[in-house]
């Protein structure tokens, strides 16, 4: 969908873009991307484990879906365009933006650095139904927010960082619980 991410100055301006494939190292630059939620029509939350094939974070659970914006692409632009391809669900519209100055750093255990400006979005599918690409996602489940919100405070460690990290704002929490 896209081979390049697109770096990034302090401030979210781009400043240029790097293939994809070499660009989660231990001297990760700052780029742009973003995360979704997405609820099914019961209001569950869909979480994912991340392919065991994943550079980063491989097996581990996170959000719904994640991607990295293309170049002169929106935030929302990237959503509507790698969640169905992520999740093998039919297009989404109208994304959501809950946490628009969402940015993290984290390292994981083998010392990759995710370092990345990522607005946090709420999505709403008319289906549970998803047919998830293998090389994204290992496994799946639709849980209630609120004993998705009780596992992240009471085992964080078993979670991306950047899921924790959006779930500790309660601005978030409300969204997806409305």
């Amino acid at each position: 969908m896209t081979d390049v991410v697109v770096l990034s100055d302090d401030h979210g301006n781009p400043i240029g873009t790097a293939e994809k494939a070499t660009v989660h190292t231990a001297n990760t630059p700052l780029h742009l991307a973003f995360s979704c939620y997405v609820q099914n029509p019961d209001g569950q939350l869909l979480i994912t484990r991340r392919a065991l094939s994943k550079r980063t974070w491989p097996g581990v659970w996170t959000n719904s879906a994640c991607g990295h914006l293309a170049p002169g692409e929106t935030a929302a632009e990237a959503v509507i365009r790698w969640v169905p391809h992520e999740l093998g669900i039919p297009a989404i519209d109208a994304p959501e933006c809950i946490l628009p100055d969402f940015r993290y750093r984290a390292v994981d255990s083998s010392g990759i650095v995710e370092w990345e400006i990522c607005p946090v979005f709420r999505a709403q599918i008319p289906t549970a139904t998803i047919n998830p690409t293998p090389d994204e996602v290992d496994s799946y489940h639709w849980v209630e927010p609120g004993d998705l919100f009780a596992a992240i405070d009471a085992t964080p460690f078993a979670f991306s960082p950047w899921m924790v990290e959006q779930l500790g704002h309660q601005k978030l929490r409300d969204a997806l619980v409305s």
